[in-house]
C-alpha cells in the first residue's frame, strides 16, 4: 500500500491498518454478514429507547448484517430465556434480571454496557416524595410485572433499607396510570418513561437515580457459546460499531435521533418537545461518566462488581459472581473505531422538521 492508498483507506473510514501492522484491519460492515436477533425487555419497539438502532439502520451503519429488533413478552426474564433458547441472539436485560439467569445457571456474558449510569428511577404522586430516600422502607411499590423485584431490590439495598420491608404489587401494562390512581405509594420508573409519562399527563415526583444509585442499568447479553466462538467476533464487533455510530449521532443531534424514532413509529403520540427530552433522558444515562469510560458500551467492572456483591448479600443469588467472569469489553475497542467524520456529517446534514426544530435542547438539556 503507497501513502496514497494508505491516506485514502484512513479518510474513507476504515481505520484498522496502523503505520506499523500493529493490528489487523477492522472488518467494515459491509464486508460482514450474518443475522443478531436482538430482543427487548419491555413488551414493544415503540419506544424512544432504542434510537442508536433506528439512527444506524436509516444510515446504512449495519451495513450487509441482517437485523432484527424484536419486542419480547413483558415477563421480566423473558429477554434472557430466549436468548438462551436461541430464539434470540441478544438481549437487553436489567443487572437484576441477568443475573437471576446466572443463578439459573442460563451461560451468558454481558458484552455491552448501554446504561452506564442507573436508569431506574422512583414515581411519587405529586407531593409526596420522601425528602430521604430510605423512607422507601414500608412503601407499596407497583410494577408492570413482578419479575421487576429483582430489578427493585438491589435499588433498596444500596440505600440501606430491608427489600422484604417494601410490598410489590404488580400493575400490569399501565403501572403508572395505578399510581396515579392511589394504588400504591410509588412505582419504578426509568429515565425516558419518566418524560413519556409527562407526556402522557402523568404527572409526578420522582427519585432519580442521579440522587442515590451507585449501580449499573441494561447491557446486551448474548450466549457464552457464541462469544467463545472466534468466528462470531466480527459479526458482534460490527454490529455493536453501528449502534455505537447511533449513540454518537444521537449524542451529536438528539432533536434529529428522536425525529427519526418518530417518523419510524408515528403513532407514539409525543409531542416533539416531550419525545426529545424523553431521549436525551436516555442519552445521559447511555452517554454516562463520560471522562471516565473507554467508550460506548464499555463495563465498569468496579461498578458490575458492587452490584454483584449487593444481591449476594440481600440473597438474590446464593454464590458470589466475579464480574469478569460475565462482563466483558471484549468488543468494545472494535465498536468504537468507527469513521467519527461520517457520523458528524450524517447528523449536520439531517433535515429537521419545522417542528423539531422548534424543540429547545439547551432548556431541556437544564433540567436533566
Amino acid at each position: 500500500m503507497d501513502r496514497r492508498q494508505f491516506l485514502t483507506t484512513t479518510a474513507a473510514g476504515a481505520a484498522g491498518l496502523t503505520v506499523l501492522g500493529a493490528r489487523p484491519r477492522l472488518l467494515l460492515a459491509d464486508e460482514v454478514t450474518g443475522t443478531v436477533r436482538w430482543v427487548s425487555p419491555r413488551g414493544t419497539v415503540e419506544v424512544l429507547d432504542d434510537y442508536p438502532y433506528w439512527v444506524a439502520k436509516k444510515y446504512g451503519y449495519f451495513g450487509k448484517i441482517e437485523t432484527t429488533l424484536e419486542p419480547g413478552p413483558m415477563e421480566a426474564t423473558a429477554t434472557i430465556k430466549l436468548v438462551d433458547q436461541n430464539q434470540s441472539d441478544m438481549g437487553f436485560p436489567s443487572p437484576g434480571v441477568f443475573s437471576l439467569g446466572l443463578e439459573q445457571g442460563i451461560p451468558l456474558v454481558s458484552v455491552w454496557h448501554m446504561g452506564a449510569y442507573d436508569v431506574f428511577s422512583f414515581a411519587f404522586p405529586k407531593g409526596k416524595k420522601p425528602a430521604d430516600p430510605k423512607e422507601l422502607a414500608g412503601k407499596k411499590i407497583l410494577l408492570g410485572s413482578i419479575g421487576w423485584k429483582s430489578i427493585v431490590d438491589p435499588e433498596l439495598a444500596q440505600l440501606g433499607v430491608d427489600p422484604a420491608s417494601v410490598e410489590y404489587a404488580e400493575a400490569g401494562q399501565l403501572w403508572g396510570q395505578a399510581l396515579q390512581q392511589g394504588q400504591g405509594d410509588a412505582a419504578l420508573s426509568w429515565e425516558g418513561l419518566r418524560a413519556h409519562w409527562t407526556g402522557q399527563g402523568l404527572d409526578f415526583d420522582y427519585l432519580l437515580p442521579y440522587d442515590f444509585s451507585k449501580l449499573p442499568a441494561n447491557s446486551f447479553v448474548i450466549r457464552r457459546a457464541d462469544f467463545e466462538d472466534a468466528g462470531k467476533k466480527p459479526l458482534y464487533e460490527a454490529y455493536l460499531r453501528a449502534w455505537a455510530m447511533g449513540l454518537e449521532f444521537g449524542y451529536l443531534n438528539p432533536r434529529a435521533a428522536t425525529q427519526i424514532v418518530t417518523e419510524q413509529f408515528p403513532n407514539m403520540g409525543l409531542e416533539p418537545a416531550i419525545a426529545v427530552e424523553s431521549m436525551m433522558q436516555l442519552a445521559k444515562v447511555f452517554r454516562g461518566p463520560w471522562d471516565s469510560r473507554q467508550g460506548w458500551g464499555w463495563h465498569d467492572l468496579q461498578q458490575w462488581q458492587f452490584f454483584f456483591d449487593t444481591i449476594h448479600g440481600i440473597g438474590q443469588i446464593s454464590k458470589p459472581i466475579q464480574a469478569a467472569d460475565v462482563v466483558k469489553n471484549d468488543y468494545v475497542p472494535a465498536a468504537n473505531d468507527f469513521d467519527r467524520a461520517r457520523v458528524q456529517a450524517d447528523a449536520d446534514g439531517f433535515a429537521l422538521s419545522e417542528a423539531y426544530a422548534a424543540v429547545d435542547v439547551a432548556a431541556i438539556q437544564a433540567r436533566l
